[in-house]
């Protein structure tokens, strides 16, 4: 098996995938960065649930996705910004927003992963990776 060079990336895919597809729930191998991005989209209301579980030797994220009452998908988008070859940073002062404050950008910053709400409201930059709506 080849070694992913963007975990978060493959992540974002997968989930992006299996929302395309309608389905139920998608695993993800875990790590604790994949878990934070997993703890903040299910309290922005974008996933239904996650936990993590033991497959075999291997610890994977199990997400259970969300959609409307008639099928309509909660998640639009998922984007990844900063890349391992290109990581883009913003400083509290040029954070970005999100589809005029519709979505959310998911940042890495010195006090944790957090929303650039969190981010803005705590006075924090950091590393943008993700945008989602």
């Amino acid at each position: 098996m080849a070694a992913i060079t963007d975990p978060i990336a493959d992540m974002l895919t997968r989930i992006r995938n299996a929302n395309q597809a309608y389905h139920d729930q998608v695993e993800v191998p875990a790590s604790r960065l994949k878990q934070e991005i997993c703890r903040i989209l299910l309290d922005e209301g974008y996933i239904k649930s996650y936990g993590v579980h033991r497959v075999g030797v291997h610890d994977v994220i199990r997400i259970q996705l969300k959609y409307g009452p008639r099928k309509e998908k909660v998640l639009t988008q998922l984007k990844r910004v900063s890349k391992p070859g290109l990581r883009i940073y913003r400083g509290k002062s040029e954070l970005p927003r999100v589809l005029n404050n519709l979505g959310i950008a998911i940042l890495s910053t010195s006090h944790g992963v957090m929303t650039d709400r969190e981010a803005r409201r705590r006075g924090v930059g950091g590393e943008v990776i993700c945008y989602v709506w």
